[in-house]
């Protein structure tokens, strides 16, 4: 192997041992590592995707996306995870095996309008804002159930879940309180539903959060830097 593949193989490693214990710390439970993949060349999600175990990648820019999904998405499932604005969902839609970033009903319906132009059900999760930060999109805490609501009757999107991007935390302890809270609002929608889908998805924490987002009750957890480095942007 070379140096770099040495590197991604230690990285995984590390990291599936820390959510394994820490999914050990909550009493259990699956939890779905996916890989973050900004900027990380399509030859090392390949890599990770037929020799690591790697199951699910996300990308947070439509056209990076576009570029890298011919060669990624035969050899896992490839999910869009950035903000999505509505004249780029054309890029996404009917690729994205899921659309972690859906934050508002605006957004929703242009998805809806090209998933049935495909004649497809687009499966999506819904941004919320726990931080209630001017900074984010994404739904306030208390507008979240109502949204569900509308965004479920849409014939053309499926609603898996909520994601969240907590707040830059001090203290872990503060951290959890965003996941607690999170977690709790994803109980109160969807632990009310019919399971006409096997499992709802909790997709909180990333690199410098996973474990605390586990132990607070994350069933997904995005991770970038902690699996392939640090990132080299333009």
């Amino acid at each position: 192997m070379t140096e770099r593949q040495i590197e991604l193989t230690e990285n995984f490693k590390r990291v599936r041992e820390r959510i394994a214990e820490a999914a050990l710390r909550r009493g259990g439970g699956e939890v779905t590592l996916l890989g973050a993949t900004k900027t990380v060349p399509a030859e090392d999600i390949v890599f990770a995707a037929e020799n690591l175990g790697l199951t699910a990648a996300g990308e947070n820019k439509p056209q990076e996306f576009a570029e890298k999904y011919d060669a990624v998405s035969p050899l896992l499932d490839f999910q869009f995870i950035g903000r999505l604005q509505r004249n780029k969902a054309h890029l996404v839609v009917g690729r994205a095996s899921l659309i972690h970033s859906v934050d508002s009903v605006r957004l929703a319906k242009q998805i809806d309008l090209s998933a049935s132009r495909l004649g497809i059900v687009q499966d999506v999760l819904l941004e919320v804002n726990i931080g209630r930060e001017e900074s984010k999109t994404g739904f306030l805490p208390e507008e979240t159930a109502e949204a569900e609501a509308m965004i479920a009757a849409l014939p053309s999107v499926r609603v898996r879940g909520i994601m969240t991007m907590a707040p830059a935390c001090d203290k872990k302890d503060e951290l959890r309180k965003y996941f607690e809270e999170t977690y709790s609002i994803f109980i109160d929608i969807f632990q009310k539903k019919s399971h006409n889908i096997r499992e709802y998805i909790l997709s909180m924490g990333m690199s410098d959060s996973f474990v605390e987002a586990i132990e607070e009750g994350a069933t997904l957890v995005r991770i970038g830097s902690a699996l392939f480095g640090r990132r080299s942007y333009q």
